[in-house]
């Protein structure tokens, strides 16, 4: 099958690694004759206009195995997995049939982790997607805040609570800036995690399963649903999570001490904390999570402001072109 790829490359993913990987794909392009289109972000948010550009100009289409086209138009998103996560939400409104190729280029990678796209050597990644004959189906979240009315998707995970705190300090925060023009970004989660650890109050969490069993938690440090084993830049949350399962994983941490929680972190680091009686998982393909107090989110690594959380969650395949 022959291609024309348009190209979205988002040159400060991964504290400049956007901009160093997109060059070197671009050189590879005009050295093999690679038809193609490239798109620079140069502001936050501006993948989502490109990305309705092309689809609301059916610049990229719909995959249709019944179709015969001279050459398919394919969409690649170079950049992190908040890039992917945008162009994703953005498509979903004209199709979710459109099929997205993904060369990872963040500081965090989860997505690529999760399904299997080399995250190291960008052009293998793109070599993963030249051997696909036809797209794959990955499942996402769906989610819906009922409060604010708020929907989307989610291609990693919906955190609630410390890790979200962690993703808003980090953001938020001059040291990310100051840390980002040496190409060390990355370490200003650390500093964020010593500032946020200790501040970071329990929250009351009611989950609701799909055959309608209720669970109550007093004590939520964390409550994280995904579809896939990592995040924060490869940890490993939902050991057993499968993107090509029909299934999402919830977990959440209790906070009764400092003993227990730092017990149940250096669990997580070794992949054995589901056995901790104080850290529970659940496997469902629709939940209903309220919290009490506010809290902030984070969405694929995106802050949300804090607030009082109303979600459902379920899970649908999403088309991703990749070997």
């Amino acid at each position: 099958m022959k291609f024309y790829y348009y190209l979205i490359i988002n040159t400060n993913a991964g504290s400049g690694n956007g901009e160093r990987i997109g060059k070197d794909i671009v050189c590879h392009f005009e050295e093999t004759s690679t038809e193609f289109e490239v798109f620079h972000t140069h502001h936050a948010g501006e993948e989502v206009e490109i990305a309705n550009i092309l689809a609301r100009d059916k610049q990229i289409i719909e995959w249709n195995p019944e179709k015969k086209v001279e050459k398919y138009p394919l969409l690649i998103v170079l950049g992190g997995d908040g890039t992917l996560h945008n162009v994703l939400n953005a498509l979903d409104d004209y199709s979710p049939n459109i099929p997205v190729a993904y060369i990872p280029a963040g500081s965090g990678n989860d997505f690529s982790r999760g399904v299997g796209i080399d995250r190291e050597d960008a052009l293998n990644a793109f070599r993963q997607i030249q051997r696909a004959k036809e797209p794959q189906a990955i499942h996402v979240l769906n989610y819906k805040e009922k409060n604010t009315g708020v929907t989307g998707i989610a291609v990693n995970n919906y955190g609630i609570g410390i890790d979200a705190a962690v993703v808003h300090a980090t953001n938020d925060s001059e040291t990310k800036h100051f840390l980002n023009k040496y190409k060390m970004g990355s370490l200003a989660y650390v500093f964020s995690i010593l500032k946020v650890l200790f501040t970071q109050k329990s929250f009351r969490v009611e989950l609701t399963l799909k055959d309608g069993v209720q669970h109550e938690f007093s004590k939520g440090f964390l409550a994280t649903t995904t579809n896939h084993p990592y995040f924060g830049g490869g940890v490993r949350i939902a050991p057993t999570a499968d993107a090509r399962g029909p299934v999402l994983d919830l977990i959440l941490v209790e906070k009764h001490n400092w003993f227990i929680l730092f017990r149940i972190i250096f669990l997580l680091f070794h992949g054995k904390h589901l056995s901790n009686k104080h850290v529970h998982h659940f496997q469902t393909d629709q939940l209903q999570l309220k919290t009490q107090n506010l809290q902030f989110a984070q969405i694929d690594g995106e802050s949300v402001d804090a607030q009082e959380f109303d979600l459902d969650f379920s899970v649908r395949e999403r088309l991703f072109w990749f070997e």
